[in-house]
């Protein structure tokens, strides 16, 4: 063997060895670092996704829907109406700020019954709060009802009674301040789950919430409230349809095929609802809600349903998306595609 036999491929006329490279083989192997050449075609067809019998990838959740979902929107009622109330106390709306903070202790009530009622046991709601974890949704939404909770008792009770005036409004303001987290933690807890309904949308979940949740409590004020005092709810119920609207379009657009669970099905139903009770609330309680009490009132209702249906929407969302694996593996593989294809450009 002389050194003109020796090529680029190997030895002229000789096999490879077992311990040769089958990439030493091919022309132009370093440079191309494993892309195929133009026209070149797979040997081995693309896999199919299919998962084992047609069963769910993930476990849906297992929580009850009338007691989370209604946690979700009776903690928003409380956490929206807290704020109402303190700008109604602020700005000389008694009745209104009375209204809302009496509101505000019974939904909180209800939400925290909700949620102890889906943990089984009334003690698991306690141990919950013998430590604090700044990582846990679910330890962080603990202690944000217990001292939302003590605020907004103290401060219905102030305004039920009359009594201790000055400790009324600093726990009006206490309450005030805590309202917006107890309004939006609850999104991020479902975001923080591996549905992909939910997940998927964790960036826009929390503006849902928030505009659903001051929705309710736009609702709340127009129903209990006189119509002298219903300037602040009419314009946040206006504020809040229009959050809504633009925050579950966004959510939708991000979410990709995924959103498809918010438009069919029990979820769809629910949702389309929604938004037509709470665009049709917001309209009635602007253009009729200064001059007749009863469509104040009918305002507020259809605003407190556009908001309850808009918090079982999305947990039958997070359900429908999570018993079909199309949802759970499809994101995923296109998350993988778009990096390599951002990788090689």
């Amino acid at each position: 063997m002389t050194g003109s036999d020796v090529t680029k491929n190997g030895v002229h006329g000789e096999r490879p060895g077992r311990d040769a490279s089958p990439r030493a083989l091919q022309p132009d192997a370093g440079r191309r670092r494993g892309r195929r050449r133009k026209g070149e075609e797979l040997m081995v067809p693309r896999a199919e996704f299919g998962s084992y019998y047609g069963r769910p990838v993930i476990k849906a959740p297992s929580w009850s829907a009338t007691d989370i979902a209604g946690y979700f929107f009776f903690g928003g009622l409380a956490g929206a109406g807290s704020v109402l109330a303190a700008g109604a106390h602020a700005t000389g709306r008694p009745a209104t700020a009375k209204a809302m903070k009496l509101s505000s202790l019974g939904a909180i009530s209800l939400s925290t019954a909700l949620l102890i009622h889906d943990l089984g046991r009334p003690d698991r709601f306690h141990h919950m709060l013998r430590v604090f974890k700044p990582t846990s949704p679910m330890s962080v939404g603990s202690w944000l009802l217990s001292a939302y909770g003590s605020c907004a008792g103290a401060a219905a009770l102030s305004s039920a009674t009359g009594l201790l005036p000055r400790a009324g409004a600093a726990a009006t303001g206490g309450a005030a301040l805590v309202g917006p987290a107890v309004a939006a933690y609850t999104a991020v807890l479902a975001a923080d789950t591996a549905v992909p309904a939910w997940h998927g949308a964790h960036r826009e979940l929390p503006y849902v919430f928030t505009a659903s949740a001051t929705a309710a409590a736009s609702g709340m004020a127009l129903a209990a409230a006189p119509v002298r005092e219903n300037t602040p709810a009419r314009c946040a119920a206006v504020l809040a349809a229009a959050g809504d609207v633009v925050s579950m379009a966004a959510a939708e657009r991000r979410l990709g095929d995924v959103a498809e669970t918010y438009r069919t099905g029990r979820a769809g139903t629910l949702l389309k609802t929604a938004r037509a009770l709470t665009v049709g609330g917001a309209a009635c309680a602007a253009l009729f809600g200064r001059r007749s009490r009863a469509a104040a009132i009918g305002a507020g209702a259809l605003l407190l349903a556009g908001s309850a249906c808009t918090r079982f929407g999305i947990f039958a969302a997070g359900v429908a998306s999570a018993d079909d694996p199309a949802y759970t593996v499809g994101p995923q593989r296109r998350r993988i595609e778009e990096e390599a294809a951002a990788g090689a450009s």
